[in-house]
């Protein structure tokens, strides 16, 4: 690994978790330090996968620009590895699964908190095909790796290591072949019982707000 890219990440260590259904900020930025999402999230526990975060309906996610209020309750995984953040969207969220590839995802104090590396493995369950980002038709279902002109343009203008781009492009095709085998913990399955946890936790109150002022419906 480059000392840059050493200096952008550091070891998670032996952290004691928060109690499930303690509800956290989870703080994203970019490989320049700049702030990205932020959203409100509950603890939920952890597996032999990593540790999950939920969100319900009406909870808010932020990042500079824009400001919104989730459709539909979803819940994240953190794996051990740091490098991905797999999202699973209940019904009938078309979006249902979005795994942000990351580094140095990890805990900082009592917060979750990541660099976002631009690419994302996407399966969306439209009720027709459609056209992605880059102009592809895909249908309802496809798995597919978005974003990849952000990632070329971010690796230039944040000077990347090539270590890390190498490594995380292989991270994305790999986890492009595993949600479109539906490989636990990428299967419906896993998330739905996630998703019954988090429904559990209905009465948790949003974490405290960190100052950013009340949230907004910009798309």
């Amino acid at each position: 690994m480059t000392d840059d890219a050493a200096a952008h990440r550091s070891p998670a260590g032996a952290m004691r978790r928060p109690e499930p259904g303690t509800a956290v900020w989870f703080r994203w930025r970019k490989w320049d330090g700049s702030p990205h999402w932020l959203h409100e999230c509950i603890y939920l526990g952890s597996d032999r996968w990593g540790d999950w975060f939920g969100q319900h309906a009406g909870w808010r996610s932020t990042r500079p620009g824009r400001d919104v209020r989730v459709q539909q309750p979803n819940v994240t995984l953190l794996p051990p590895t740091g490098d991905y953040a797999f999202t699973h969207n209940a019904a009938p969220q078309r979006t249902r699964v979005y795994i942000d590839i990351a580094w140095d995802v990890r805990w900082e104090g009592p917060e979750p908190t990541g660099i976002d590396m631009d690419l994302d493995v996407v399966r969306r369950e439209t009720d027709a095909p459609y056209v992605d980002r880059e102009g592809v038709l895909r249908q309802p279902g496809d798995v597919y790796i978005e974003d990849r002109d952000e990632w070329d343009e971010h690796r230039v203008a944040y000077g990347y290591p090539l270590d890390v781009v190498e490594r995380l492009e292989a991270v994305a095709v790999d986890l492009e072949g595993r949600v479109r085998a539906g490989e636990e913990p990428f299967d419906d399955a896993t998330a739905h019982r996630w998703l019954q946890r988090l429904a559990g936790f209905s009465h948790v109150a949003r974490p405290a707000d960190p100052g950013l002022g009340a949230p907004g419906s910009a798309a």
